[in-house]
């Protein structure tokens, strides 16, 4: 049986560049005292991953201080996923960066004219390259 929150088009794909920036803009305006906090990410399976489930939700707020491993391990444990399986994080599909790196940095360098920071996860690496900044 299919899952209710299975998405059949990435967040790009079913909302307008300007429903995105609004609401982007949106989520700004709703936490004035958290703008330097908060990034804004769009999470989504990777097109073509089979093995990983998908997530629940998409959309996340998080804390600048959060890492790319730490936001790592809270999807692992969304998806519900064992030590053995492998989970790589693709910020805006192609690039891996470091577990160390912190979402405000990759935010500043990688989000989208939206406002919007797009990550995909898959089971294995995919065509990425290594992000060092």
């Amino acid at each position: 049986m299919a899952q209710k929150y299975l998405y059949e088009k990435p967040f790009k794909d079913r909302r307008c560049f300007n429903q995105r920036k609004r609401e982007s803009e949106s989520i700004s305006a709703k936490y004035p005292d958290k703008v330097p906090v908060i990034i804004y990410l769009i999470i989504e399976r990777y097109k073509s991953e089979k093995a990983l489930p998908v997530l629940e939700k998409m959309k996340y707020l998080v804390p600048s201080d959060m890492t790319v491993g730490m936001l790592s391990n809270v999807i692992r444990k969304r998806l519900q996923l064992n030590s053995s399986q492998s989970l790589f994080l693709l910020i805006n599909s192609r690039n891996i960066c470091s577990n160390s790196l912190t979402l405000l940095d990759v935010y500043r360098e990688e989000k989208d004219e939206d406002g919007f920071l797009y990550i995909v996860y898959a089971s294995q690496e995919v065509f990425g390259s290594y992000i060092n900044f």
